[in-house]
């Protein structure tokens, strides 16, 4: 058992003022309890929120050169704690260890501090134009929401360039990947900090994300969750006009065109899909097939997910975890049915737990073919492994059915040559497109179009999000 019962604020951990609602954490493999967590209220966020607020100026006066110096410090500790962190965030959510928490979901942690490093060492935080010294600030006290998907991931992309601007700032992570975030709080606690430069609390999001994102002492508020979070968020926000990034949800289109390795990019794309058993705001949910190869696309992506290893993420072999938390499971399930029910045809997986699997939140690698535009499971993000194939007759039907939706976070797109998928992705109503297999990248901007959200987070373009500009004029004379 590890509980979860204090918050970090002002440098210190202290008890939840008043009496705090206390839930389970759950392990998403077993259903059984690996501890308790406090979730703190309006009082917890006023008294983390002014003790973000007390110590911005001192913060904000460091130089570059001293924040970088931090951020060194806060990466050695996490190197060395890198295990910890991979052993927490799959008792948190599930992913498996070998196949995706140690060499991608800790690994992100450490990356974007790198990251933000390399970045702080060349930003342009002063430039000269005319007579005006063009001066890149912090942007003050940001509170940060994060999901439970990612974890470390959208914890890490959003603190590194907070602090590497000069920001001061609230965490709050999901309440249903406690122990991540608790680990997460400890390494920039042993690297040093400064007290109210960094403070973290749990709480429901319903309940406390209205104080963390209306209080007139904060200066922006950076979210990772659903598009409804965005927009409660958002609401929250407008009385007092400040600036509001939002990373949201994502229903991205895949497109073959004619001229790829159908079979190739068919069962890539299904793998794609499931990684993260499929709780990726980006992922390629919508797999866009030339009509007359479509069959040729079903056999690959079935036999893709056939050699997929779906158990205890601790074991050796699995490739594919649980689902996080029960709520996210039976929403899966109930949209699993829903393609039944709504006439698209099931190539593999289905409502049941795979098969040996009795208890935890497992759900099939799922393939749904001959699906249309106006079914849920190609209108709703899913959130969850399961694959929807849509066939096409030409690309330029392709292209405006991909995008004919709300969301725009991410598009991908695979062709014979690098020069006609540029050309496909240009086209695109999307954020990011990966071309003929691509990988993320860390130093691009993340984020999307639409519903998607607003503003961009990696990389030189999450920087942006935690500066103002001042100008300075005559200064140059």
């Amino acid at each position: 058992m590890m509980d979860c019962l204090d918050f970090y604020i002002g440098g210190d951990w202290r008890k939840p003022a008043g009496t705090a609602a206390v839930v389970d954490a759950i392990d998403p493999a077993t259903e059984q309890v690996t501890g308790r967590v406090a979730l703190g209220g309006d009082q917890d966020a006023d008294a983390a929120i002014a003790a973000a607020h007390a110590a911005f100026p001192a913060f904000a006066a460091t130089t570059v050169a001293e924040r970088i110096e931090l951020l060194e410090a806060i990466a050695a500790v996490y190197e060395k704690r890198q295990e910890e962190m991979a052993q927490a965030i799959t008792l948190d959510m599930g992913a498996p260890l070998q196949a995706l928490s140690r060499p991608s979901q800790a690994r992100l942690g450490l990356a974007h501090l790198q990251t933000a490093i390399a970045v702080a060492r060349e930003f342009p935080f002063e430039r000269v134009r005319g007579t005006t010294r063009i001066v890149r600030e912090p942007i003050g006290v940001c509170t940060l929401i994060t999901p439970w998907n990612w974890p470390i991931n959208q914890i890490a992309c959003k603190v590194a360039p907070a602090l590497a601007a000069g920001c001061t700032m609230v965490l709050k992570p999901s309440e249903f990947a406690p122990h991540s975030a608790r680990l997460f709080t400890e390494i920039l606690h042993e690297a040093g900090v400064p007290a109210g430069v960094f403070n973290m609390l749990y709480g429901d999001g319903a309940a406390i994300g209205p104080k963390l994102a209306s209080d007139p002492r904060v200066d922006m508020v950076s979210l990772t969750g659903s598009t409804r979070a965005g927009a409660s968020v958002s609401h929250a926000a407008a009385d007092s006009i400040k600036k509001v990034s939002l990373e949201l949800g994502g229903k991205s289109a895949n497109i073959l065109c004619p001229s790829a390795d159908i079979a190739k990019a068919a069962a890539r794309g299904a793998r794609n899909m499931m990684s993260n058993t499929g709780q990726s705001c980006n992922a390629p949910s919508r797999l866009f097939v030339p009509r007359d190869r479509l069959a040729e696309a079903e056999r690959a992506a079935v036999e893709a997910c056939a050699r997929i290893v779906t158990g205890d993420p601790r074991a050796d072999g699995t490739t594919m975890g649980p689902i996080a938390n029960r709520r996210q499971f039976e929403r899966v399930r109930h949209l699993i049915q829903t393609g039944i029910d709504e006439g698209a045809r099931l190539l593999c997986g289905g409502v049941d737990r795979p098969a040996g699997l009795d208890a935890g939140y497992f759900v099939q690698p799922t393939v749904f073919s001959g699906v249309e535009d106006h079914m849920t499971i190609a209108q709703e993000e899913v959130f969850g492994p399961v694959l929807s194939i849509l066939p096409y007759d030409t690309v330029d039907e392709a292209v405006e059915r991909a995008n004919a939706s709300p969301y725009g976070l991410s598009g991908y797109v695979t062709a014979a040559t690098v020069d006609e998928a540029r050309a496909v992705a240009r086209r695109l109503r999307t954020g990011m497109v990966h071309l003929n297999g691509a990988s993320g990248d860390l130093s691009a901007p993340f984020g999307g179009y639409k519903q998607s959200g607003l503003g961009r987070e990696w990389g030189e373009a999450g920087f942006e999000e935690f500066l103002e500009t001042k100008a300075i004029m005559g200064s140059e004379v």
